[in-house]
């Protein structure tokens, strides 16, 4: 069972941290330094502690995290993959290199030979071979391993004890990025563990990762991690990282009881011009959503409806409201306006009461739209019922904990969810995964079209036609409207570079605390 503090970093780590923890060496103050044992007892003084705004995203393992952004990037720091991510793109990691059979179906991944687990247990290709094959039957949170519902890796085949060979169903141009992103497991715990999503041994968050975890507060939303002495790779910046409760981000900022903050455009101008701070900004390859569950309310599967709502939702009002002008409208055909890959030439709904209710031909409906209890979250939701009630679409708004709502997208129990999701950078094979086969996004819809047009480009060798391909698949979503794209903000981090300076942006994601790379020492 998890206790209110789960402890699983070694004994002696464990009694030390929590005498120091006694005496205020560790404590919640905005000093930055401590003395203390981590990793594998190896005595550490006057070093970097990082801290962050917390919150509950799950035990950070790859079957127990939120399936979103902020758990996501926790489980990462812990579990090691093969491809790791840059400002550029894929670069080696666990795989210091690889090659690739001629027509793309077959990838020889050659490891690090000096990589271990937190146990000190060496990692091998067994621990590979046997991720592939385990995920197949317990699928993680975040599943690498499937494609147009299909699993993507027909074999393995250990070469030796730091070689394997993997070959695929076919070839396909994600598949590296793919295969280079699922999270290795150390064989050695989960072949004897039947039911993964259950399991909370002791040991149950040992990875490979640059970083251990030492405590996790559920009730707190507070996490510790140290530094993982003998990691193979960059080393880690910080002796410590930890996320813990705040009820003012801005306020802990002030104090300097947390590093980083996502600056809203009101309080900006409190950073600028200020040799003291870093902002760096980045547009986000987030956007708020509108989700409707044609699932479970039958009248959402007409797609007349679901253009009003579309033309009746002021989307602009958010941009101005909502995100006090930080923000750009999404686009209905999914692909961000940003992204090379953006077609243009699709509606994009402009704000239009008349055409809204020119759909709706005199027909009246009453929905529940849930929320997450933020203040953004809020503020979004009633917007977005002030507009719909113009149209003749009452809504009754609920405001839960994320954690409750994110559940909800999972599970269906909802009517509309509004919710602010990324995942939306990169190559745009990622409309596979919303909109193709065996897509578990969007509930009660498919379109036999558009999963034709998700698998085949896929598979298209030629740039330009598959360039055509997204192109008619964005067009396609657009006149569908399955879900509506409201608007996707600015992000403004903005920390003290006095205290740390290795903040990053990976090329496929904005936010730089979820980023492997911006905790490590790099050159």
């Amino acid at each position: 069972m998890i206790r209110k503090v789960k402890r699983f970093s070694a004994g002696a780590a464990v009694w030390i941290a929590a005498l120091a923890m006694l005496f205020g060496l560790a404590g919640c103050s905005g000093e930055k330094t401590v003395t203390e044992t981590i990793g594998d007892n190896v005595q550490k003084e006057d070093m970097l502690i990082l801290r962050l705004a917390g919150g509950d995203t799950g035990l950070p393992n790859p079957f127990k995290h939120v399936p979103r952004g902020p758990g996501m990037s926790k489980m990462q720091l812990l579990y090691d993959s093969l491809l790791e991510k840059d400002e550029e793109g894929n670069i080696p990691w666990l795989a210091a290199s690889w090659d690739i059979n001629d027509d793309g179906t077959v990838y020889t991944f050659h490891l690090q030979k000096n990589a271990l687990w937190h146990d000190g247990i060496p990692l091998t290709a067994e621990d590979v071979a046997f991720t592939l094959s385990y995920y197949k039957e317990h699928p993680p949170v975040s599943n690498d391993l499937l494609a147009g519902g299909n699993y993507i890796v027909e074999q393995t085949r250990i070469v030796d004890t730091y070689t394997i060979e993997v070959a695929f169903d076919r070839f396909d141009n994600n598949y590296l990025t793919k295969i280079g992103n699922v999270r290795i497991l150390p064989k050695h715990i989960w072949e004897k563990v039947a039911d993964p999503a259950a399991y909370t041994g002791e040991d149950a968050a040992i990875g490979s990762g640059p970083y251990q975890l030492e405590t996790y507060d559920p009730q707190q939303g507070a996490y510790r991690y140290v530094a993982f002495e003998k990691y193979w790779g960059l080393k880690p910046a910080a002796a410590a990282i930890e996320w813990v409760p705040v009820s003012d981000s801005i306020l802990a900022f002030a104090n300097g009881e947390i590093d980083l903050i996502n600056a809203s455009p009101d309080i900006l101008p409190n950073y600028q011009n200020n040799p003291e701070y870093t902002i760096k900004t980045a547009h986000s390859y987030h956007s708020y959503r509108l989700m409707m569950n044609m699932e479970a309310v039958e009248e959402l599967q007409d797609v007349n409806l679901r253009q009003a709502m579309a033309y009746g939702i002021n989307r602009q009002e958010l941009v101005d409201k909502a995100a006090r002008g930080a923000a750009s409208l999404s686009s209905q055909g999914y692909v961000l306006p940003v992204s090379p890959w953006y077609n243009e030439n699709i509606e994009q709904y402009d704000y239009n009461r008349d055409k809204a209710r020119e759909l709706l031909a005199g027909k009246t409906y009453s929905f529940k739209l849930l929320t997450d209890n933020s203040a953004d979250g809020i503020k979004v939701a009633e917007l977005v019922k002030l507009s719909l009630a113009e149209i003749g679409i009452e809504v009754t708004v609920e405001s839960v904990e994320a954690k409750t709502r994110d559940n909800a997208v999972n599970t269906g129990e909802y009517q509309l969810l509004i919710i602010n999701s990324g995942g939306m950078g990169g190559d745009p094979d990622y409309l596979r995964t919303v909109y193709g086969k065996g897509a578990k996004t969007i509930k009660g819809w498919s379109n036999d079209e558009a999963v034709a047009l998700a698998e085949a480009q896929a598979a298209e060798r030629n740039e330009g036609a598959r360039q055509e391909m997204i192109s008619e698949l964005q067009s396609l979503i657009a006149d569908e409207v399955p879900m509506i794209m409201l608007h996707g903000a600015l992000d403004n981090f903005v920390y003290r570079q006095a205290t740390y300076d290795g903040w990053m942006f990976r090329y496929d994601h904005s936010k730089c605390d979820h980023n492997k790379l911006s905790y490590l020492i790099r050159g």
